[in-house]
């Protein structure tokens, strides 16, 4: 609930307008002086006011009329104007004046620019009261923060300055803030109090309200956003000297920015963006790109304190309200920091140079990417070697190579994106993608589909970028079903078909041989393992005879035959499948226009040439073991 108090004991009545501009304070005595403060004018009376205000009494004394006539003082530099100055003159006449944290600073600095110290008006004056109640004030965080915010009032702030009633704000700001608000329940224990009465349900008559609930570390940041900038800079480097953590920090930061920058708030949904302060004016551009500079300088070092998003939210703003270099640069550095954790969307920020050639500005996002190369140059440092299996030598830890596996995924996604702009030069795109190592990426389907949108997008290219550009991925790390896009792709040199063509021979070789090994494996297998078949618990053997020895071999044989001929058909069937990929590649070469002689020594080199005789050699063998097992039995 918050403090508010009451001066005076006469009704508040006493004070009247007599018109939209003047106030009279209605007693049986007629107006002997006028006092205007700001465009009002105030009917009053010399004795009361000379009693408690030195100030008066000196500017009265100087400007009393000899004709009887009420003389007049002008006071237009009061602080608080005509609202302060109104408070002054009932707590002078003893009319009751109701006191709250909004108008206690205001009317602090009105009370010591009119003079009401005990010195003149004895015990109890106006500025003692003041300062017993801005204690009161200081205790709680609801009526400081609405004190400060009354310091920004006419003419409020330079003599609030010189009491130190705002250093006074501030302090008590902090501290609170700072504290562990579960401790003692304070300083939000009023806030959450009332919050969960609003929150509780009647049943039956009954409050069902369970306890209060306890608040967050980010209790403050919604009432400290609507402090102006001077002002919340100053809190935020109390906050900082007594303790504050980076991230509470950077969230409140977060939660000022989003409030007070219209463009950042657009982008992260935030309802009340670009709106300063109680106030609810519009920032302009320029104050817009000042706060924005601070909020980037007040920002903690530490890695993570601020969300990636957060960070290129600010970095699209700035290039927005073309923010000054260092502003951008600081930005962009902190991203590539922490680029692993950037959204593909977040990444396509808009080109708005002068100049503009792309859509998106891809000078940024390699900046960035160079940053975030330097920041894990431990990752980068220990390449790995690649053996002809694609399984990585001497690699990083996992730990260290994750990090730069997400990026490269974020990278092929990113060059895909803007692979479609027509302007994007074929260096730049090059040199994005140079920029990740090549045992970063698992597999390089996605650098293959951004180098074929490039490649549709750019038909114009010669024959020596379309290779250059083609040796960015590697074509033993494509899968199945990259492979065979990748054969059937008109847009890609022949070259590059032709070691598709030969990795992916390998790699069926590979699976062939695999199927011949496992089938060894089965037929070694069988004895083996009856040979060390352990014995039924629970039975005796007492021997067998020479007609069960007979019977029991033959069975055995006889299943020994089944699972070979069953693992012959297997692999059979195999190679069946193998032929018939191997003849669609072999059109598909076909179709490129390639000479006869060509093609017969390129599927000679690839071991395609005696695909018949081998499988005929597969069946005589599977039939020859067939009648061998049959003998035996």
């Amino acid at each position: 609930m918050a403090i508010a108090k009451v001066l005076g004991s006469k009704p508040a009545d006493c004070f009247q307008f007599q018109d939209p501009n003047s106030w009279t304070c209605m007693t049986e005595l007629v107006s002997d002086v006028v006092v205007e403060v700001g465009g009002f004018s105030f009917h009053l009376h010399k004795f009361p006011l000379m009693s408690r205000s030195g100030t008066l009494q000196k500017l009265i004394n100087e400007a009393a009329a000899d004709d009887g006539e009420p003389c007049s003082v002008k006071l237009h530099d009061v602080p608080g104007g005509p609202a302060a100055f109104e408070i002054a003159a009932r707590f002078c006449y003893d009319v009751r004046a109701e006191l709250n944290a909004g108008n206690v600073v205001p009317l602090r600095c009105a009370a010591e620019h009119l003079g009401m110290t005990e010195d003149h008006g004895g015990e109890g004056n106006l500025v003692e009261q003041m300062e017993a109640f801005l204690r009161d004030v200081l205790g709680s965080w609801d009526d400081a923060v609405r004190a400060l915010r009354s310091c920004d009032g006419v003419g409020v702030l330079p003599l609030a300055e010189e009491l130190l009633v705002v250093p006074r704000c501030i302090d008590a700001l902090a501290s609170k803030a700072c504290a562990d608000p579960t401790l003692f329940g304070w300083p939000m224990v009023e806030y959450y109090t009332a919050k969960g009465l609003e929150d509780t349900v009647l049943w039956n008559g009954i409050a069902t309200a369970g306890k209060p609930r306890s608040p967050g570390a980010d209790w403050w940041y919604k009432q400290a956003s609507s402090l102006k900038l001077p002002v919340y800079k100053r809190l935020i480097t109390a906050m900082r000297s007594k303790g504050m953590s980076p991230e509470n920090i950077a969230g409140s930061l977060t939660h000022y920015a989003k409030r007070h920058l219209s463009g950042l708030s657009r982008h992260s949904g935030y309802i009340d963006g670009g709106r300063s302060g109680a106030s609810g004016a519009v920032l302009s551009d320029v104050e817009q790109r000042v706060l924005l500079e601070e909020i980037v300088a007040m920002l903690p070092v530490v890695r993570g304190v601020a969300t990636t998003r957060f960070l290129l939210g600010l970095l699209r703003t700035a290039m927005i309200l073309h923010a000054g270099a260092a502003c951008r640069d600081a930005l962009e550095k902190r991203i590539g920091n922490q680029l692993e954790e950037a959204a593909l969307e977040d990444l396509l920020i808009p080109n708005t140079g002068y100049s503009v050639e792309t859509l998106y500005d891809v000078d940024c996002v390699q900046r960035m990417l160079e940053q975030f190369t330097t920041a894990n140059m431990s990752a980068f440092a220990a390449s790995p070697e690649i053996t002809d299996e694609g399984q990585l030598v001497d690699a990083p830890s996992t730990g260290e190579l994750m990090p730069v596996s997400t990026v490269a995924k974020l990278v092929d996604g990113y060059l895909a994106e803007v692979a479609t702009d027509t302007n994007l030069k074929f260096s730049k795109f090059q040199s994005i993608a140079e920029l990740v190592p090549d045992y970063a990426r698992a597999i390089d389907d996605g650098i293959y589909r951004a180098i074929d949108i490039y490649l549709k997008a750019h038909p114009w290219l010669t024959a020596s970028e379309r290779e250059q550009l083609c040796r960015l991925m590697n074509c033993q790390k494509l899968s199945l079903e990259a492979c065979t896009h990748a054969a059937q792709n008109e847009r890609l040199p022949l070259r590059v078909v032709v070691q598709v063509l030969f990795f992916e021979q390998l790699r069926l070789r590979t699976t062939v041989a695999g199927w011949f090994f496992v089938s060894d494996n089965v037929d070694q297998g069988s004895p083996s393992a009856r040979q060390y078949e352990p014995e039924k618990s629970g039975e005796l053997d007492f021997g067998t005879g020479p007609e069960e020895e007979d019977d029991g071999e033959a069975r055995n044989n006889e299943r020994s035959s089944s699972a070979t001929a069953m693992s012959v058909e297997d692999i059979r069937q195999r190679v069946v499948e193998l032929e018939e990929e191997c003849s669609s590649m072999e059109e598909e070469i076909h179709r490129l226009g390639k000479p006869k002689g060509a093609l017969s020594r390129l599927f000679r080199k690839l071991g395609l040439g005696g695909r018949t005789a081998a499988r005929q050699q597969l069946m005589s063998s599977g039939d020859e073991k067939r009648k061998s097992m049959s003998l035996e039995c």
